[in-house]
């Protein structure tokens, strides 16, 4: 399979179909606090980052200012209990083919690990409500929680090859979503990089990110690996 040891996926919008409930209550709990954003700004300056560093930049975006530095704290503990509710009531699912997809990779032994913008917690939660498990699904889950900088530096796929034992970056793919998955996928070196058009970016968003391929679905991997 053209020499990648490791897939890197990201959660929502790549593999897990939660239907932007993220973003969109990223959105409430910004306007909440008297401000005036669209879902679409929200995910054009705020997708895939660690969230509370998706309020301050959309913000900033809004208002060309870092004056709201304080604030954003606020709105993000608001977000974190807005989305406990929300996904406490959600039904959350795997994109259609993602686990038939998962079954051709580790055939390939091919090794998977899920990083996200999300708290551990959050990952987890998606995961059990999905029935997905660790060694079965997916080999690592890394998450916001565990590294020191998020998207677009590399310290999530980085942490993903240390703890799966792969030495070389050009032996990895990433996939994700938002344009900064992708840059995120070239700092580190990656082989490959995917952006998919299932989530919170359009494919006119993601090529700006010049990667290598732009699909549709996760599903179409089969035909670019196998």
């Amino acid at each position: 399979m053209k020499n990648i040891e490791l897939v890197v996926f990201d959660m929502a919008g790549t593999t897990v179909n939660e239907d932007n409930v993220v973003y969109k209550t990223l959105c409430k709990a910004i306007n909440q606090k008297g401000h005036s954003v669209t879902l679409d700004f929200v995910l054009e300056h705020g997708a895939g980052k660690e969230k509370h560093q998706a309020i301050k930049d959309v913000l900033a975006a809004k208002y060309n200012s870092s004056k709201f530095e304080i604030e954003s704290q606020d709105i993000f503990n608001d977000f974190k209990i807005q989305l406990n509710e929300a996904y406490d009531k959600l039904e959350v699912k795997s994109y259609n083919g993602i686990e038939e997809l998962i079954t051709v990779l580790k055939k390939s032994k091919i090794k998977i690990a899920l990083n996200t913008g999300y708290s551990s917690k959050i990952a987890n939660l998606l995961l059990t409500k999905m029935g997905w498990q660790l060694g079965m699904q997916y080999d690592t889950l890394i998450t916001a929680d565990d590294v020191s900088n998020g998207r677009p530096q590399p310290d999530m796929i980085l942490k993903a090859m240390e703890e799966l034992k792969i030495k070389e970056p050009l032996k990895v793919l990433k996939a994700g979503d938002s344009a900064i998955d992708v840059e995120e996928g070239k700092n580190a070196g990656c082989g490959i990089t995917i952006g998919v058009t299932t989530g919170a970016q359009t494919r006119k968003q993601l090529e700006q990110a010049n990667p290598t391929y732009v699909l549709d679905s996760l599903i179409e991997l089969s035909d670019i690996l196998v």
